[in-house]
């Protein structure tokens, strides 16, 4: 099963802001978008929708910006995903229409291996994936451009 890009670049921003030392600034759309090179759109969606899901704290207005509203140690990587993948059904039997489907086996097996690959994820949190943060870290540039001091 691959992820879609929205889910991969969601889970990477939340990787990246779990593996940077404690702060006390916001995150700003600019700083993700330079580090991963993503469109400033796409990363501004992924942030809100994070936000709307409670994975993020926002701040709106000039002196906005987010931070993770809660420890790395407490976002589930399968709820996480579950919430960003617009549909985790590995196949669409309606487009184009098959014949087999009232008879078929394959969907209800691609079923079970969805629920498999989720019940991996679901033993998973943002701090285990983040968990080598010196690793990682070095793999990054510096980006705290545009930040604000939280005062």
């Amino acid at each position: 099963m691959q992820l879609t890009r929205y889910t991969d670049f969601g889970i990477r921003t939340l990787m990246y802001m779990a593996v940077q030392p404690e702060r006390t600034v916001l995150f700003r759309i600019a700083e993700i978008t330079e580090v991963f090179q993503l469109s400033p759109n796409h990363v501004s969606k992924i942030v809100h929708h994070l936000g709307k899901a409670g994975y993020l704290q926002t701040v709106r207005g000039k002196a906005g910006g987010f931070r993770l509203a809660k420890p790395a140690e407490a976002i589930n990587l399968g709820a996480l995903v579950r919430e960003l993948e617009h549909s985790l059904d590995p196949i669409d039997c309606a487009k184009p229409v098959c014949r087999l489907t009232p008879a078929c086996q394959l969907k209800g097996i691609l079923a079970d291996a969805v629920s498999a690959y989720l019940a991996v994820l679901d033993k998973y949190s943002l701090a285990d994936i983040a968990a080598n943060k010196d690793e990682l870290s070095a793999l990054l540039p510096d980006a705290t451009i545009s930040i604000l001091r939280l005062d």
